[in-house]
């Protein structure tokens, strides 16, 4: 049986909020628990509620998406999926330091939000490929902040060892620092999802990352891609 994730949906907009809400309320392993105007609500709604997986506009009133989520990941009370329109590059990456463990577009495919609400409420990062796009693009811009201050640092800044990696887990590393999702990676690789899978999540262990967006930074941080493969 198949474990039901309890779902949190916090958005300014009572017309998104609801569209979200009834979206995922129809799937029978999600179940939307409440919702929330503001990011303090949210905080509040989380404490109380204990939701699995928080899906979190950006752009609110009072308490914004980005401090919510810092606040909700730092208590470790629920994972945080966030949607973003992309107005400004300075939310994604604030939202990558908050904690958040996925991204996605509003204007993505909804069964995409789906997917992603189960990815993110089952312990997998989530990055669409827009976002995977925007974090290499910072990452290998000349005046890529530095790392000090928990923003990504400019490419071939410091070494990693990946000597750990088999030659297939490093063909994947590749690919993933590239956007592709596991299913686009399958059928580049002629394998099955499953196995992808299981490549990845092997290169995550080895290489002491939290999840794809780390993956992401350490493959253009270390040389391993480069810009416009």
């Amino acid at each position: 049986m198949n474990t039901v994730l309890r779902v949190l949906v916090v958005d300014d907009q009572p017309l998104m909020r609801s569209g979200f809400s009834m979206m995922l309320g129809v799937e029978p392993d999600l179940e939307v628990i409440g919702d929330a105007a503001d990011g303090a609500q949210a905080v509040e709604t989380c404490r109380r509620l204990r939701p699995d997986v928080v899906l979190m506009d950006v752009q609110m009133p009072g308490t914004d998406g980005i401090e919510a989520t810092r606040l909700i990941t730092g208590e470790a009370l629920a994972r945080v999926l966030i949607l973003t329109t992309f107005d400004r590059d300075d939310y994604l990456f604030d939202a990558l330091r908050a904690g958040a463990g996925g991204f996605l577009l509003k204007n993505s495919d909804p069964q995409d939000l789906v997917d992603g609400v189960r990815a993110v409420g089952h312990g997998h990062a989530l990055l669409a490929p827009e976002v995977t796009r925007r974090v290499i693009e910072r990452l290998t811009a000349p005046t890529a902040p530095d790392a000090g201050d928990g923003s990504p640092a400019p490419a071939g800044s410091r070494p990693v060892a990946l000597d750990e990696l088999t030659a297939r887990e490093t063909e994947v590393l590749r690919l993933v620092a590239r956007g592709l999702s596991n299913a686009e990676i399958a059928r580049t690789l002629v394998v099955g999802e499953a196995t992808v899978k299981t490549h990845v999540s092997a290169c995550l262990s080895k290489l002491h990352l939290r999840d794809r967006v780390q993956a992401v930074v350490l493959a253009y941080e270390a040389g391993l891609v480069h810009p416009g493969e």
